[in-house]
Order: C-alpha cells, then sequence, then structure tokens
C-alpha cells in the first residue's frame, strides 16, 4: 500500500515545493519592485523581508492546502480552476496584511504596495505555472499529430464529444487526433472547443467526410437516435471509413466510464430507430432494498442481467436459482469475482421439480421472485412439445405455489409476445403459464403476481441478432424467413428495467404489464442493416435467403390478446393489459392438471394437440362471454 501510494505524495511534495519557492519569489520581487526607484531597498525593509519571508512562505502553503490546491495535478489545471488560486491568493495575502499589522514585530508597518505587489505576483506565479505545466505536458499530444496519426472526426461537440476530443489531445499514444466535431446546433457551427473546430451539421457529413478524409469517425453521443446513427453509419460505410461510437445511456449506468476505452464499433442495436425507455433504476426498484429476491433462469440472458441491475438497488440477498450449472456458475462469478457483489448464493435446482423448489423456498424464504427460467426457442419447442409445456407451464404452476407457500410477497413472470393469441406449441405454453399466474392470486391473497410481457430481446442467446451475424461472419447467406416478417425488439437492459419497474406496479392481481415498443422492425432490413455495419452490400457480397414460415409461425407478432385492451399506467412507456373477460381459475386448474396427466404420461403425441386446443377453447369462450 505504501509502495502504491508513494508516486502521489512525491508529486505533491513537488507541487509544494514549487509553491514555496513561487511564494518566496512573489514576495521577494514585491519588495524589490516597491523600492526600484529609488537606490535599493532600505536597510530596514530587507531585514524585514529575511525576517518574514519564512512566515509568509508557510503560512500560504497552509492557506493553499486548505483550499485544496494539492489535490489536483498541475497536468489537468483549467481555466475555471483559476478561480481557487484566486481565492486562496487574495485570502492569504489578507492573513498576511493583517498578522503583520497586528503583530507588530517591527517598529513600522509593511508597505500596502507590497502587499498588493505580492498578491498579483503570487496569483500570476503559481497560476501561471500551473498553466505553462499543462501546455508543456500537452505538447507531446500535439507532436502526435503528424502524419502516422489517425484523423478523427468527432460527432457531437457536447460534453461527451468534448471529452473524447480532449483524452485524444492529452493521449499520443491512442495515435489518433481530432480534426473536427459535427454538431446539429447551429450556435456552434465555426466555434473551436479545445482547439477543435466545428465543421457542421450531421446533414452534411457526406460533403464533410469528402473534404476532410478522416481515418474514423466517432459518435460521441449517448443519447443519439438511431435515426442519426444510421444515417452516419450509412455516410462513412458508403466511403470506408471506420465507425465507432460512445456507450449508449444504458451501458454508461451500468458501469464506470473510460471513454476512449468504451468506443466501440456502432452495433444493430444503435441503429434500429426506436428510442430505449431509460427508468431511474434506484426509484423504481427501490421496493427492492433490504429484501431477499430470488431469480430463477439466473444465467439466461434476461436473468443475468436482472441479477446485475438488481445488485445495484442494494437488496439484502440474490437467490440465482438454475438448473444449467455452466450459465450459473459464470454469473455466480461474475457477481462476486468482477463485481464484488458478495450478498448472493448460487442454488443448482430445477423449477420443474416440486419438491426440490419447495426446499429452496422454504431455505431462503424469498421477498420477490422473478421466474425467468423458461424455453424459448419456436422450432426446438414444437420438436419437443413435452418439454416445453413442462418447463414453461407446469414448472411456472410449482414456482409460483412454493413461493408462495414460503410467503413471497411477490411473485414476477417474464413472458413473451408469443404468448398472444398463439399457434405454436411454445407460444400457447407460455400463454398457460400467464394464465397460471393470474389464477394462483386467487389461491394465495397475501401474494401479488404479475406478469411482464415483451417482445423479441436483442442479443439474447439464440435471438435474430447473434444467428445473423455469424451467418455474416461464415460468408452468408442471411437467412430471412418472410421477406414480408416484422417483429418488436427491445435491448436487454430495457427489458429487465420493465421487469423491474413492473414489480412494484399495480395491486398484484394477476396483471399483465407490456411495453409500448414502438414500431415493428422488418426482419429484412435488420439483416441489410446488419451486413451494412459489417462492411457488405446486401445480395452483392453477402446474399439474403428467404426459408419460408414454419408451421404456426405468424408474419406480424401481436401484443395484446383478442380479449385485452390496453390501460395506461402511472409508469411511461408500460401499459397494463386488461382483460374484457377475466379467467376462470377452476377452469385453469382443470387445464394444468390434465397436462401433467400427458406430461406423466410421456403423452407427446397429444399433448401438442391438446395445449393449442385449450388455447383455442379459452379464446372461444372469451369470445361468447364477451357477446360474439
Amino acid at each position: 500500500m505504501d509502495r502504491l501510494y508513494y508516486p502521489v505524495y512525491r508529486y505533491r511534495i513537488l507541487q509544494i515545493a514549487a509553491d514555496a519557492a513561487l511564494v518566496a519569489l512573489a514576495y521577494y520581487l514585491a519588495f524589490r519592485l516597491r523600492f526600484i526607484d529609488s537606490s535599493g531597498v532600505p536597510v530596514r525593509y530587507d531585514d524585514m523581508l529575511v525576517g518574514t519571508i519564512g512566515f509568509v512562505v508557510v503560512g500560504k502553503l497552509i492557506v493553499f492546502a486548505a483550499f485544496g490546491m494539492y489535490e489536483k495535478w498541475w497536468r489537468y489545471f483549467r481555466l475555471p480552476d483559476y478561480a481557487v488560486v484566486l481565492r486562496a491568493t487574495a485570502v492569504s495575502s489578507v492573513i498576511l496584511a493583517v498578522s503583520l499589522y497586528l503583530l507588530r514585530p517591527y517598529d513600522f508597518a509593511i508597505p500596502r504596495s507590497v502587499v498588493i505587489t505580492d498578491f498579483l505576483l503570487t496569483l500570476v506565479l503559481v497560476g501561471g505555472a500551473r498553466l505553462l505545466v499543462r501546455m508543456v505536458v500537452e505538447r507531446p499530444a500535439r507532436r502526435a499529430s503528424s502524419s502516422r496519426a489517425r484523423n478523427v472526426i468527432v460527432v457531437g461537440a457536447g460534453s461527451g464529444g468534448q471529452m473524447v476530443a480532449r483524452e485524444l489531445q492529452l493521449n499520443p499514444n491512442l495515435g489518433s487526433h481530432a480534426i473536427g466535431f459535427l454538431d446539429d446546433d447551429p450556435r456552434k457551427r465555426g466555434m473551436r472547443l479545445h482547439g477543435v473546430k466545428v465543421l457542421g451539421t450531421t446533414e452534411e457529413i457526406g460533403r464533410i467526410l469528402d473534404e476532410m478524409g478522416p481515418d474514423e469517425v466517432v459518435i460521441a453521443i449517448p443519447s443519439a437516435s438511431g435515426e442519426l446513427r444510421g444515417k452516419v453509419v450509412t455516410a462513412c460505410r458508403e466511403r470506408d471509413v471506420n465507425v465507432r461510437t460512445l456507450p449508449t445511456v444504458f451501458e454508461l449506468l451500468r458501469g464506470g466510464v473510460q471513454l476512449t476505452k468504451q468506443l466501440r464499433d456502432v452495433e444493430v442495436t444503435d441503429v434500429l430507430g426506436r428510442e430505449p425507455v431509460l427508468m431511474e433504476l434506484d426509484r423504481v426498484g427501490a421496493y427492492i432494498q433490504d429484501k431477499v429476491v430470488l431469480v430463477t433462469g439466473a444465467g439466461g440472458s434476461i436473468g443475468s442481467e436482472l441479477v446485475r441491475q438488481i445488485a445495484r438497488v442494494r437488496p439484502k440477498l440474490v437467490v440465482l436459482v438454475d438448473h444449467a450449472e455452466e450459465h450459473l456458475f459464470r454469473i455466480d462469478r461474475e457477481m462476486v469475482a468482477e463485481r464484488h457483489f458478495t450478498r448472493v448464493e448460487a442454488v443448482l435446482a430445477d423449477c420443474k421439480e416440486p419438491d426440490r423448489m419447495l426446499e429452496v423456498m422454504q431455505r431462503y424464504h424469498p421477498d420477490i421472485v422473478f421466474h425467468t427460467a423458461a424455453y424459448k426457442h419456436v422450432g426446438l419447442m414444437e420438436s419437443n412439445p413435452l418439454e416445453a409445456v413442462r418447463n414453461n407451464a407446469i414448472a411456472t404452476r410449482v414456482t409460483a405455489d412454493t413461493a408462495a407457500a414460503a410467503g413471497c410477497e411477490r411473485f414476477v413472470l417474464v413472458s413473451t409476445d408469443k404468448a398472444v393469441n398463439p399457434r405454436t406449441v411454445m407460444g400457447a405454453s407460455k400463454a398457460m403459464a400467464e394464465w397460471i399466474v393470474d389464477a394462483a392470486r386467487h389461491r394465495y391473497p397475501q401474494t401479488r403476481f404479475i406478469t411482464v410481457r415483451f417482445g423479441n430481446v436483442l442479443a439474447s442467446s439464440g435471438s435474430v441478432v447473434p444467428i445473423f451475424r455469424s451467418q455474416i461472419e461464415r460468408g452468408g447467406p442471411v437467412t430471412v424467413t418472410d421477406p414480408d416478417m416484422t417483429r418488436y425488439f427491445m435491448t436487454i437492459p430495457e427489458a429487465v428495467q420493465l421487469v423491474i419497474r413492473a414489480g412494484d406496479l399495480g395491486a398484484g392481481t394477476g396483471e399483465v404489464f407490456v411495453l409500448e415498443m414502438g414500431e415493428p422492425v422488418p426482419i429484412v432490413e435488420l439483416a441489410h442493416n446488419m451486413i451494412r455495419l459489417a462492411g457488405f452490400e446486401p445480395d452483392v457480397d453477402i446474399a439474403v435467403e428467404f426459408t419460408g414460415r414454419r408451421p404456426g409461425e405468424k408474419l406480424h407478432e401481436e401484443l395484446f390478446n383478442f380479449d385485452e385492451r390496453p390501460q395506461p399506467t402511472a409508469a411511461d412507456k408500460i401499459v397494463r393489459a386488461v382483460r374484457r373477460v377475466p379467467l376462470d381459475p377452476e377452469w385453469v386448474q382443470i387445464a394444468v392438471t390434465r397436462l401433467e396427466q400427458l406430461v406423466r404420461a410421456g403423452d407427446e403425441a397429444n399433448l401438442a394437440d391438446e395445449t393449442v386446443e385449450m388455447v383455442k377453447k379459452r379464446r372461444d369462450d372469451a369470445t361468447l362471454s364477451a357477446g360474439g
């Protein structure tokens, strides 16, 4: 530890020593200048200079330290910091004058002109030395802008863009040099920020790229819209210019940021066109503080991000439940070893096993349960209907029952838009899961039961984005089901924030909450964007092939069932799906019991048909009850 702090202390000692010399020089020159018109400093004032200079130096250094002037390295000194130097110098000069007048160490008073001159010289020397050091330190950065350095245009002349330009100036080892800004604020046009000129707006990006010929463009606006990012990427790709971007707002909130280290390539999530939903996690997740939280499927895409964000709200304990050993090990290690969050317990358990889940629930007595464990791949579930129903529907009943039996306060189910008017076994099994949670509230009124429904999650395991990326890396073709197919998309952090926020909405009476997801995205357009982001041209460099829809697969997903209507909530961008015809909990119990019988019998042949038929019957009955 001593060796760690030694360089810091050594640097502070050097700063203090330099200030001591400058303060002494200012005091000496003040006397010399006062008597510059005479033959020299009178002997009595010369005695005063020698007798008081030590007191002046020590006193001023103490005042400088009290004002925090040694808490910042001179190389990072900026003009606004001059205000601190001014205040510290003024206070020290006042203390000097008052002390010499009150203590009267000599029969004569110190000349007022000496005090004033000393103040001005100290201000100039102490502040000027700091500015000079900063200029000298930055000289190598300016030398780095040679022909070997990469020329960079920064999109955004706000705080993010200025930090990027400044970092490039301070660190010549980065091998890049900012040659201009682009900013859509007309007031900034022609301005120079940190010596870098604002060249124009993003509407002029094509012309500016042609004129300046940069090696790279950096999008330095964390809140930039997908439309703006797409416009910049398109212009750069046409000219074979590399594009990188600062982290998005979500990424900035998820960890500390060193800007130049976190510059990354632009990804498809940046150019989808929908503004991300952003919530104040500390506020909306306040109900989690000091609570025991259990997350099933904790090693999955949604579950692991849920664990990360829950940890930020300071829970009492997070219980990680997963039946996949490798996934559970990975998230447990990340939380403890990398994020240094130790209030976690990793539990290897399968939500389909009632005895094991009851044991887990009774051991930890969770206050809140987030049930994310589910199978989600449509084609795979069509081939394995028994596991789809057992893992998505029956495991939900087991988890809900055992959680409520252990005194759980809130139970939150993570659902999917495929549960809406389903035509596949996977969708039907998730619809059954929603109904199970709705029915559970009648048996366990002490527990708040909530369902959260959202569309496709970008970059989750098995989602279309990593599949397309893998196909592009292999040189194609990129396979799209149908040229007219569309899907709703959201990011993993958005999905998790919705889950956390929904856990505190409503009365917990089996409500279903849905994110307003904007306009659906054509899948073929998504494929084209990803190909272009990789530096290729669709159907020229990499082919796009259409494979045709699988049985039961929809062209366009829906967010609301036929018997649901959206209702606004207190949360921005979140709506409640209100059923026109309430579910009959007895019917749900009978239906689930029947499915369990088929699962135990291993009757895979009839299970898929009966599951889909149950969903169809529910729809027909609800239509009749609603009056057609």
